[in-house]
């Protein structure tokens, strides 16, 4: 315990970052205890927020949008670690958001993760990433990808995660549209899903085959199942898909349950060039890279 004492105090600050994501391929399969079933291929991007952890007597969270502080899953987070491990130990810990929230990217769901994470490293409690991911599946089922990152194949309500080889050289535009904020967004496209809406897997096995060959997903099997139903769910998606279309993008797809729209280049000149059209419009937009796997030695 003396050991571990010292080494907490020698501290200071861990800095983190907390990544986005999006869904290459996003299948429902079926619907099992109110739950829905998926198979999804997911990729975390280097578009991050950053968080803060220090040595504290209690948790204490601070964030630079203070519309998120309130039961903000970051402190959901330490909180579980905290007494499911019976951890004496605290955390100040500050949430910089550079993430654009409530769109699809899954920010709230990666700080959660980053936190685990973290104070696992800072506390010196040296849980596995398969318990960490354990932990994360009783806060929010988009988590426990986030304890593993880089490139995965998630599956079941999304607490199962199986970690792919990193996606060949690409290079991502997104298009954050200005469309109003919806309350509990991604419950309510969920239940606009029925079994007309379910496939079997016959978009992720392909795109499976293609990565566990090293080689770059076909945009012919990209598939997003929110796409069903998303146009008809944010008003004006529509003219930001033109948008995209028009400005050059090869092809537009739905970040997670939207409204972020991206696309994708093999090489960063012709991403970069869309990325400055876009910009030049007044849009926020963002370019970015695949975010790799989670360092399994450090936890981070």
């Amino acid at each position: 315990m003396e050991n571990l004492c010292s080494l907490y105090k020698k501290i200071i600050m861990l800095t983190v970052y907390a990544p986005a994501k999006i869904n290459l391929v996003l299948e429902v399969l079926g619907k099992h205890n109110d739950y829905h079933r998926i198979s999804s291929i997911v990729q975390s991007i280097d578009l991050c927020d950053v968080l803060n952890f220090q040595p504290d007597e209690e948790i204490c969270f601070e964030c630079d949008e203070a519309s998120l502080k309130r039961d903000n899953l970051v402190t959901q987070a330490a909180t579980l670690l905290k007494e499911s491990t019976k951890c004496s130990l605290g955390a100040r810990i500050e949430l910089r958001k550079h993430i654009p929230w409530g769109v699809g990217l899954g920010g709230g769901s990666s700080d959660a993760a980053a936190t685990l994470l973290a104070l696992n490293e800072l506390w010196g409690l040296g849980l596995p990433l398969s318990e960490l991911g354990h932990l994360a599946s009783k806060l929010g089922s988009d988590i426990p990808f986030f304890i593993y990152r880089g490139t995965a194949l998630v599956e079941g309500k999304g607490e199962k995660v199986t970690p792919l080889p990193s996606l060949p050289s690409t290079c991502f535009v997104l298009l954050v549209p200005p469309l109003p904020k919806i309350s509990d967004k991604t419950k309510q496209m969920y239940s606009k899903l029925d079994a007309a809406y379910y496939t079997e897997g016959q978009f992720v096995q392909p795109a499976l085959s293609s990565l566990m060959q090293r080689k770059a997903i076909d945009p012919g099997l990209m598939f997003n199942v929110f796409e069903k139903v998303a146009f008809d769910f944010f008003p004006g998606l529509d003219k930001y898909r033109n948008t995209l279309e028009e400005a050059g993008a090869p092809g537009v797809y739905l970040a997670g349950s939207g409204p972020c729209l991206f696309t994708f280049f093999s090489g960063v000149e012709e991403a970069g060039e869309l990325f400055s059209r876009l910009g030049k419009q007044g849009l926020e937009c963002y370019l970015a890279s695949p975010f790799p796997h989670t360092n399994v030695a450090a936890g981070l």
